[in-house]
């Protein structure tokens, strides 16, 4: 391989008893853990560890969880990872993509997600909503499908995931319509998924509002190698930058389709993926073929993808 992405899972990648083999690890992880219970005012690791799997699934938990997952494996892994020409992360991921580029450190990025996680869902809380997931429409058909059900509230393009999956965001209505429309209009498939609010969409304004004061008070610097950013699907490097896509990126679309098209673009050939789960690998196995895909996830998983990064590298 001559280019390597690592790229970084979002939310619906947790499983209870994720990440407590790493956190018996490291007393670093400990401490990564132990960060996010007194920001939040709970027990992480338990909620993680043990469940149940109703409370791991609320935004409060959820996104701190797959991050420090994901930030776990980066702290055991330390200078064995070979060198990377970029990184990404889906939505909340994104946060782990920056710290692996220098631009944010471990510790600051908990505070950062553990804020977002608290904002979104209080937004949640303020302005009920939902998403669904559509398969296999037109991007020009799904634009006349959200333009459609607005009729009834706010609805908009939420994850633009692969050339085949696009979920929706909006008004609990106004996403029912446009899963109607949708199926009229030919999708594959459309159906409300279980989600606790509108995330990706207009709705999330006061998250988006709170998070400008949250990244006020933290250090971002430069990302080297860059970070493809959610919001564009584009390389970014620059710390003011990277600090106002943060701030959009609850409320605008995760371009992950042109994320991996980006990566592609620049000649990427191996991509592993770090953290809970395979959802992004298994993306991309449709939208990057020929690139080499691995998945790290676990202590085994490290043990058996390094040797082959290494020999590939």
């Amino acid at each position: 391989m001559n280019k390597v992405a690592y790229i970084f899972p979002g939310q619906a990648s947790q499983y209870v008893g994720m990440g407590r083999e790493l956190f018996e690890k490291s007393d670093r992880v400990k401490r990564f853990y132990a960060q996010a219970s007194d920001l939040l005012g709970d027990d992480l690791a338990a909620i993680s560890f043990d469940g149940p799997a109703e409370k791991l699934k609320q935004t409060l938990f959820t996104q701190p969880a797959i991050l420090i997952h994901s930030l776990a494996l980066l702290e055991i892994l330390g200078k064995q990872l070979p060198r990377h020409a970029f990184a990404a992360g889906h939505s909340l991921g994104e946060y782990a993509a920056l710290v692996i580029c220098g631009a944010l450190a471990p510790e600051d990025a908990i505070t950062a997600v553990c804020n977002r996680a608290r904002l979104m869902e209080a937004a949640c809380v303020q302005k009920s909503g939902t998403m669904a997931a559509i398969l296999a429409l037109p991007d020009d058909k799904l634009d006349d499908v959200c333009r459609l059900a607005s009729a009834k509230g706010v609805v908009t393009v939420a994850n633009i995931n692969s050339s085949l999956q696009v979920a929706v965001s909006g008004e609990i209505e106004a996403v029912e319509e446009a899963c109607r429309l949708a199926r009229e209009a030919g999708a594959k498939k459309a159906v409300r998924l279980e989600v606790g609010g509108a995330f990706h969409s207009p709705l999330m304004a006061s998250a988006a509002e709170g998070m400008v004061d949250c990244l006020d008070k933290l250090v971002i610097r430069n990302a080297a190698p860059p970070v493809v950013a959610n919001v564009t699907g584009r390389p970014v490097t620059s710390a003011e930058e990277i600090r106002r896509l943060l701030v959009r990126q609850i409320t605008s679309p995760v371009r992950w389709r042109e994320t991996m098209a980006c990566l592609a673009s620049e000649g990427v050939d191996g991509v592993v993926e770090i953290g809970p789960g395979k959802v992004l690998t298994g993306l991309a196995k449709r939208d990057m073929p020929g690139v080499a895909l691995f998945n790290i996830d676990t202590l085994t998983d490290i043990g058996q993808v390094l040797p082959v990064l290494a020999e590939q590298g």
